[in-house]
């Protein structure tokens, strides 16, 4: 399957639709469980208090999944994206409430790589609480 943007489409400062997920305490539940990582920080308010966070916090590749699905709808394709990569700034912290926590995404082209292989770059912002939550966040994308 390939993208179904195509390169001759694209800017330069394309905005692609941003979008939201929220995050609720179940949430995390089901992603330790899919993932295997069962770390008290993500499931225990007094363990995650003790070492110095403010409370629960979400996976950081649960965050890093959530932010990359908005480059993977606009480009229809997961496998459109070559490379990808974070830095980790700041935990998405998940109060045990009906509200929970909420990151919001938004990406644009930063820049068009090669035109023999139909490559972009698409830096992405992920923001919770109104605080930026990764870094340096980049995917290749390889367009039709």
């Amino acid at each position: 399957m390939t993208a179904k943007i195509s390169y001759d489409d694209v800017e330069v400062g394309t905005e692609l639709p941003a979008q939201t997920f929220p995050v609720s305490r179940a949430t995390l539940v089901r992603y330790a469980g899919a993932s295997g990582d069962f770390n008290p920080i993500h499931w225990n308010e007094k363990f995650a208090k003790e070492v110095g966070l403010p409370d629960v916090i979400a996976h950081g590749m649960f965050t890093m999944a959530s932010a990359i699905r908005v480059v993977t709808d606009w480009a229809g394709d997961p496998g459109a994206v070559t490379e990808y990569g974070v830095r980790f700034t700041r935990p998405v912290v998940v109060p045990n409430d009906e509200a929970g926590a909420v990151i919001e995404v938004g990406a644009k082209v930063a820049a068009k790589l090669s035109e023999e292989d139909r490559t972009v770059r698409v830096d992405l912002v992920a923001t919770s609480g109104g605080q930026k939550v990764l870094g340096m966040s980049r995917a290749v994308v390889r367009l039709a």
